[in-house]
């Protein structure tokens, strides 16, 4: 299925008042992680959408999942297919939902004239203007929802520290995610002046071991001055497991203090 292909009719709920969790990136790295640890959740009230240009595995079998195709290059298509099926909810069918936006590309590692247009667009499509549109599709569909009333209405963005420290050699990553970090202060404010906010983070996760620290550690120093750190970083084992890296993650957005810090990091405790 395309991003462009008809809507499927909502599945029947589990059950009145469950919770919807919709993370994108599921198919590899941090977001397989994660998605494995929500399948492994016993709740029958959980209800999941999966987004990711690849397959997403494991497939479920009890219906508590759905697998949606969508190339997050391409985030008008996706925030419309999202806002179709979130408008097709009942109001009162969630008490809780949470959008994880966690899909990035990280391009070619190196100085930013080496590049392609087609690369650095589609970096900072997946990586800023899908979660923003997303994001804004979710708060738009949820208004007036139960879910809203009860503050239980979340955004978690996926950032990095170079996000916050810039970095040569990855200037199209750090851009997007200064711009998720950013954006994430924007919306909380907004969100701040309203009678039922949504809460939003926009959480750096730590070094991982996953194929971006591959790409890291395999680019040619010559263009990327911080080549021995990221070599450091696996030869001494200071990386987190993609599992260990989710169960850090999904233990923040049940922290009762999400969304005090529009911007944290799992590291700082």
């Amino acid at each position: 299925m395309t991003a462009r292909e008809p809507l499927p009719t909502p599945s029947a709920p589990a059950c009145e008042a469950g919770h919807l969790v919709i993370l994108t990136g599921a198919s590899r790295g941090l977001g397989a992680a994660m998605l494995r640890r929500l399948l492994a959740d016993p709740d029958p009230a959980l209800h999941l959408i999966a987004i990711a240009r690849g397959a997403v595995s494991p497939t479920p079998a009890d219906g508590r999942c759905e697998a949606w195709p969508l190339d997050l290059s391409d985030p008008p298509a996706a925030a419309a297919r999202l806002s179709a099926w979130l408008a097709a909810q009942p109001p009162v069918r969630w008490r809780r939902v949470t959008l994880i936006n966690n899909a990035g590309v990280i391009p070619r590692i190196g100085p930013l004239g080496e590049d392609t247009a087609a690369a650095l667009s589609a970096a900072l499509r997946v990586g800023l203007e899908a979660p923003m549109l997303l994001t804004a599709a979710l708060l738009g569909a949820t208004a007036g929802w139960a879910a809203r009333a009860g503050g239980e209405v979340r955004v978690l963005n996926l950032s990095s520290g170079l996000g916050r420290r810039a970095m040569a050699g990855s200037a199209a990553y750090c851009a997007a995610k200064a711009g998720m970090d950013h954006f994430s202060r924007a919306v909380a404010l907004e969100e701040a002046a309203g009678a039922h906010p949504a809460r939003i983070v926009s959480l750096a996760p730590g070094v991982i071991d996953t194929d971006m620290q591959v790409q890291l550690r395999g680019a040619d120093p010559a263009g990327f001055p911080d080549h021995g750190r990221f070599v450091h970083l696996q030869s001494a084992g200071l990386l987190d497991s993609a599992d260990a890296a989710a169960a850090k993650v999904l233990a923040w957005l049940e922290r009762p203090d999400f969304g005090a810090q529009p911007v944290a990091d799992v590291r700082e405790g």
